[in-house]
């Protein structure tokens, strides 16, 4: 496992790997980030809400616990996180 620190401590992600693939753990506070993807994501909101702005997409969309999204390598998304938010993040 691998503890990896972003925005000044504001997201915090724990990366691991299983039988199903890569995938990080973490926590965001409140906030607004901008994210850039290697490979394609899939992020789940565990708990909390967010709004992201997806590549492709006109505004911002509400993704409350229990939402997902997908992004494709080699992209860039902005979040806009309103409440704490845990997430599970599968790459592939």
């Amino acid at each position: 496992m691998q503890v990896n620190e972003y925005f000044d401590g504001n997201v915090t992600s724990i990366a691991f790997e299983n039988g199903e693939g890569r995938a990080t753990s973490g926590v965001m506070s409140v906030g607004e980030y901008e994210f850039g993807t290697s490979e394609k994501e899939l992020m789940k909101i565990v708990s909390g809400k967010l709004e992201a702005k997806l590549p492709g997409e006109p505004g911002f969309r509400a993704y409350p616990g229990g939402t997902e999204f997908n992004v494709d390598a080699n992209q860039k998304f902005q979040v806009r996180v309103i409440e704490p938010t845990a997430y599970l993040c599968f790459y592939s």
